[in-house]
């Protein structure tokens, strides 16, 4: 059974390729697109994100397909989404009547809030499958999701249209083991690591051949091999453990001391406690990885795509902002990367692209880097992981290219507005304050008219809100601030949250998620 549902798969993936082939560009071609904003990772490790089930609304940037009058769009979601949230998208719209975009999205809910995936909701539900399969033409239908997974495959398959995404079966490279062997056969510069390890003395044994091999290390990252969000990470320092180095005592003693400091490891989810992050290590696998030190270090990343017909194209280069307890944890980002390493870590993503459509990766792929500013003046590259999954960086980037209909120069690492514009942003999913706790969509949406928070079309120039599910219960909101220079991306976003403030100051006072902006901007 299983073969028959891949092999029923594969061939429905085939499709694409030759749909590709007859369009010049596959995204803007008339089609019949289901939007399946399942986050299918592991439940345990997604509880430790603060309204987690609202981030179905990050896919929500694909309403901005239906500028095509000819595309049709079904969008399901395990919650009815507010009606004034759909609103606010469709009048995105340039030159589209808000009824003709209205009339061509059809809005589905499991009316189901358990931990369980939204892909699995849908394939418990035989009559909300039908009712899909009804409202596409197969022959023109794909699907789309954040993440793919082998529940996402049995979906494509129960609807008969192709998924525009990953073989489950290739999952393994988008790991964090995974992801350092994908760098070693790209020849792409990475850090010194473990290789994957199932329970907690084996990886004590391995961190402690890690520090002999490197006798100077100070720091280790031990990270949950299908960790989410850098929420699966902690740190491990062995600076206290400095009568333990190499060449001052044996390998045993060194391998027990390391395994009793497990206990005192750094989490980067607040959440987190050994006792559980330990029992995890048996379920997920555990690598340990050398921690880059530096003075001065910022975290960029590339977002790339693997098309149907085996292309790689580069869709972006990001400063990420980072938060946590050592900044591992991805806040939001900041577009594009800085120019004087842009360039870089795109021909290094371009090797990493390369493997993975050899192994047959489709779709999204997105590489992150540390860069560390030498005393020399040049930068140095180590490739973090590899996320083969839709992520923080993609639904800005999204946004940005739907509303402006523009295109990304890989030769400059620029994106130009069909005008001929630069365009620049700064976005986060994680505006998150006590005092927002409360505000209705509907409130933000005074908020937004009061204070012209709202994106400008004639200029492109504003802000786009989204995650807006968030706000009443966690205080939590997105947005992607976007101008036509850094410095005005940035004042649109300090204006915006200034405005949001103001707003509700009469509201219990509270202090923001601390970010790392790490740019040189």
């Amino acid at each position: 059974m299983e073969s028959n549902v891949s092999e029923r798969f594969r061939q429905l993936q085939a499709q694409l390729r030759d749909r590709w082939s007859s369009v010049e560009e596959f995204e803007m071609y008339d089609a019949d697109i289901v939007v399946v904003p399942s986050i299918s990772v592991d439940q345990r490790e997604l509880l430790k994100i603060e309204g987690f089930f609202h981030y179905e609304e990050r896919l929500l940037f694909s309403l901005i397909r239906l500028r095509n009058p000819r595309t049709r769009l079904v969008f399901v979601t395990s919650q009815p989404l507010h009606p004034s949230v759909i609103d606010y998208y469709l009048q995105l719209l340039p030159g589209i009547p808000f009824s003709h975009a209205r009339d061509r999205l059809l809005l589905l809910s499991t009316y189901d809030s358990s931990l369980q995936t939204l892909s699995q909701k849908i394939l418990d539900r035989p009559r909300l499958l039908e009712r899909i399969r009804q409202a596409v033409n197969p022959d023109r239908a794909y699907m789309i999701c954040y993440n793919s997974t082998t529940t996402e495959r049995d979906l494509s398959v129960q609807l008969g249209i192709p998924l525009y995404a990953l073989d489950p079966e290739l999952l393994i490279w988008g790991t964090k083991s995974g992801s350092r062997q994908i760098f070693a056969e790209a020849g792409v510069p990475h850090p010194d690591g473990t290789p994957l390890m199932w329970n907690e003395k084996d990886l004590a044994v391995a961190i402690a051949e890690l520090w002999e091999r490197q006798s100077d290390l100070q720091r280790v990252v031990v990270k949950l091999n299908e960790g989410f969000s850098g929420e699966g990470n902690a740190l491990l320092d062995l600076r206290p453990l400095a009568e333990y180095r190499p060449g001052a005592t044996t390998h045993a003693q060194r391998v027990t001391q390391i395994y009793d400091r497990f206990v005192d490891l750094k989490f980067e989810s607040k959440a987190e406690t050994w006792e559980n992050y330990g029992s995890r290590i048996p379920e997920l696998g555990a690598i340990g990885e050398a921690f880059i030190e530096g003075e001065t270090k910022l975290s960029p990343s590339v977002q790339g795509r693997i098309t149907p017909s085996g292309n790689i194209e580069i869709l972006s280069t990001h400063d990420q902002i980072l938060g946590g307890p050592s900044g591992q944890i991805y806040l939001g980002c900041r577009f594009p990367a800085d120019e004087v390493y842009r360039l870089t870590i795109q021909d290094l993503s371009l090797k990493v692209g390369r493997v993975l459509a050899e192994k047959g990766a489709l779709e999204r792929f997105g590489v992150d880097f540390i860069a560390v500013h030498q005393p020399s003046g040049e930068w140095e590259f180590h490739a973090i992981e590899i996320n083969l999954r839709k992520g923080g960086t993609t639904h800005p980037f999204m946004t940005l290219k739907f509303l402006t209909n523009g295109r990304y120069d890989l030769s400059s690492g620029s994106f130009y507005s069909q005008q001929g514009r630069a365009k620049y942003y700064m976005a986060t999913d994680n505006l998150q304050k006590p005092q927002y706790q409360g505000l209705l969509p509907n409130d933000l949406m005074d908020i937004i008219a009061h204070h012209q928070l709202h994106f400008d079309t004639s200029t492109e120039t504003g802000t786009v809100f989204h995650l807006m599910g968030c706000l009443s219960e966690f205080g939590k909101l997105g947005l992607t601030s976007i101008g036509n220079s850094p410095q005005q991306a940035e004042d649109i976003y300090r204006h915006v949250v200034k405005a949001i403030d103001d707003e509700t100051k009469s509201n219990a006072p509270g202090q923001a998620v601390s970010m790392h902006w790490n740019s040189r901007y």
